[in-house]
């Protein structure tokens, strides 16, 4: 009998997760059972993956940078990579504002449920906002001081500190192209043995990946807060939901006109990691997947998918930043302000550079969001409004993420010189768990 394909595998454990949830809810024992016995497996599966993130970067990165054996092809490799997110980040700012200005999904909201929304999570809201506060207090050049770790060891010891492994990771990268090939070959030697282990670990994480979502998904239905607040916040969700729908038939429009690739062929290739995202929420647990699913499926050279997804999954958020754009507006809209061009043109600077800052794990871009609501001068309490339907939305908009990281990997790869046909290359040195169907 034919194997299902990986991604297929997924989508079932997805299903099978929110039915048995759904299921189980209905008996007084049910959610705790789920909380006891399912979602410890879920946990399981995501710090796998986060597991494997740090030693993929400094792996993949290190020998990334070093192959390039020149400086000019590094910087002008880089050059391209920043400015293709920064623009992409952009478009999805003013896509979330064109959507949220159009429905308007704030005006639907009542003054009973307002109040019900902000005294259920309030407790929560004010957490993000200590969190929001500690950055503010910082510096204006912080962000430039954090990205040099004083402590590489301290530094890849939390995943939140990936820039800072990033850059030591290209530095580290740098000096290799700098010393006598002779002495640089017996290092990079060890990283290319280093970086075929992290991939075949990678394929053994994720035979576990149905049963991990099935967990994931189970928890999430069992977790989540009454009926009557996802109602009261459907046009809210559906504006966020129809913002990134646009940003993905934009990412399939830009691998078309410059990767000169179908959308088909980009989504089927991208598909177990977007499903992967969907699940985790977050971009640096889907890594490891999403730079085997670029390589080995979307034709993209591992020097540039090395280079190019590590950053993104940093740096790339344009889910996030789509996201903070209709959030702030709608929080406006509930509290009957009228946000001037001017207030939505600094919500567009504030959610591009938030974003950049906002790092890869689940619930992030919400403490992100009180610096975008503090710069438009929008009541910072309003974050209590949201937090019901967040976590379904932070899914969605990590699937997003990990889209365009990848969408720009295969546009700056094809601006290299560097993408391929993946049918033609060799991949039988690694096993992978969906070849049959790829």
């Amino acid at each position: 009998m034919k194997k299902l394909a990986l991604h297929w595998k997924i989508l079932l454990g997805m299903i099978l997760g929110s039915l048995f949830a759904l299921i189980l809810i209905q008996f007084d024992w049910g959610a705790d059972f789920i909380k006891d016995w399912i979602k410890p497996l879920g946990k399981m599966f995501i710090s796998a993956l986060k597991l494997i993130a740090v030693p993929l970067i400094l792996a993949s990165l290190i020998k990334g940078v070093s192959d390039l054996k020149d400086i000019s092809r590094l910087s002008k490799m880089g050059g391209k990579t920043i400015v293709t997110y920064v623009v992409t980040t952009v478009l999805a700012v003013c896509i979330g504002l064109l959507v949220v200005n159009v429905v308007q999904p704030g005006k639907s909201i009542s003054e009973e449920t307002r109040t019900e929304l902000l005294d259920n999570y309030k407790e929560d809201a004010a957490k993000k906002q200590a969190d929001a506060a500690r950055q503010k207090e910082t510096g204006p050049l912080q962000a430039l001081e954090d990205l040099i770790p004083d402590n590489i060891v301290s530094a890849a010891s939390d995943n939140r500190n990936m820039l800072q492994i990033i850059v030591f990771a290209i530095f580290f990268g740098i000096g290799l192209i700098l010393i006598p090939e002779d002495k640089s070959k017996p290092v990079k030697d060890f990283f290319d043995g280093f970086n075929e282990v992290i991939l075949k670990l990678i394929d053994l994480i994720m035979l576990a990946a149905p049963y991990g979502v099935f967990s994931l998904l189970a928890t999430l239905i069992a977790e989540s807060p009454s009926i009557d607040l996802f109602q009261a916040l459907l046009w809210y969700g559906l504006s966020v939901i129809i913002g990134l729908a646009i940003m993905i038939g934009i990412y399939a429009l830009l691998v078309k006109l410059f990767a000169k690739k179908s959308p088909g062929f980009f989504f089927k290739g991208i598909s177990p990691a977007q499903l992967l995202a969907f699940s985790t929420s977050s971009s640096a647990a889907t890594l490891p997947v999403t730079m085997e699913r670029v390589e080995e499926h979307l034709g993209v050279e591992e020097e540039v998918a090395s280079f190019v997804l590590p950053i993104g999954a940093t740096i790339n958020m344009d889910g996030t930043s789509l996201y903070q754009a209709v959030a702030a507006v709608f929080i406006a809209q509930t509290f009957g302000m009228d946000l001037s061009l001017g207030a939505q043109l600094g919500i567009i600077a504030t959610a591009t550079l938030a974003s950049i800052g906002s790092a890869a794990v689940p619930g992030a871009g919400m403490v992100m969001l009180v610096i975008v609501l503090g710069q438009a001068g929008i009541p910072e309490a309003g974050l209590a409004l949201i937090f019901a339907i967040d976590r379904p939305l932070d899914m969605c908009r990590t699937t997003v993420n990990v889209t365009g990281d990848a969408a720009v990997a295969m546009i700056v790869a094809q601006s290299e010189g560097r993408l391929t046909d993946p049918h033609v290359k060799n991949w039988d040195d690694h096993y992978h768990p969906d070849h049959e169907q790829s």
